[in-house]
């Protein structure tokens, strides 16, 4: 996979995240979507390092998709205990 099946990976991990944990965020959409798309690389890169399941060249592997929803959620819950308060 390339950097931009990442970003629309991102992109559509970031919704899956958003989606499986509700509520205001204090980014919006756009800090929404930026933190899947870190949040995909940095899942990607964990499973790779740590967890010895190297990145598939398939855009549809499910183990790259859990990976990358799962760093997306938690950069969201990271995300959100940090800045969560801040739009109040």
């Amino acid at each position: 996979m390339g950097i931009i099946s990442w970003i629309i990976l991102g992109l559509l991990a970031g919704a899956i995240a958003k989606f499986l944990l509700p509520g205001r965020d204090p980014g919006g959409f756009v800090g929404t979507t930026l933190i899947g798309i870190a949040g995909a690389f940095i899942g990607g890169w964990i499973s790779a390092r740590w967890l010895d399941h190297p990145i598939s060249k398939d855009f549809y592997d499910g183990a790259t998709w859990a990976a990358a929803i799962g760093g997306s959620l938690v950069l969201l819950i990271a995300y959100r205990i940090l800045f969560g308060n801040s739009r109040d």
